[in-house]
């Protein structure tokens, strides 16, 4: 499970922060149901995806090896959530 301000990965979203997670249901008969409030780092929106049996796929930031690695391979100039989110982690380090 994620942690509230932690910078993850979503294959949808790019590089995210996770800014909550909250319990939502959806009616008040169903059990609340736990969900990771998103916020893309490149964009002005907010994502809620469930914490257990998402169909996106959601994982920690890359390190710098793995950057570094995808940086290298077709897909990081196909997808533009993925070139950001590499990027993101390449320019972090260099300011450091």
């Amino acid at each position: 499970m994620f942690q509230k301000k932690q910078i993850i990965y979503s294959e949808t979203l790019g590089a995210c922060v996770v800014d909550n997670i909250v319990s939502l249901a959806a009616s008040k008969r169903e059990k609340p149901v736990p969900y990771y409030v998103l916020k893309p780092v490149f964009e002005d929106k907010v994502s809620y995806i469930p914490v257990a049996h998402h169909q996106v796929v959601l994982r920690e930031m890359f390190t710098i090896k793995e950057a570094l690695e995808i940086k290298e391979t077709k897909q990081y100039e196909k997808d533009k959530h993925l070139k950001q989110a590499v990027d993101y982690v390449l320019d972090k380090v260099a300011i450091k």
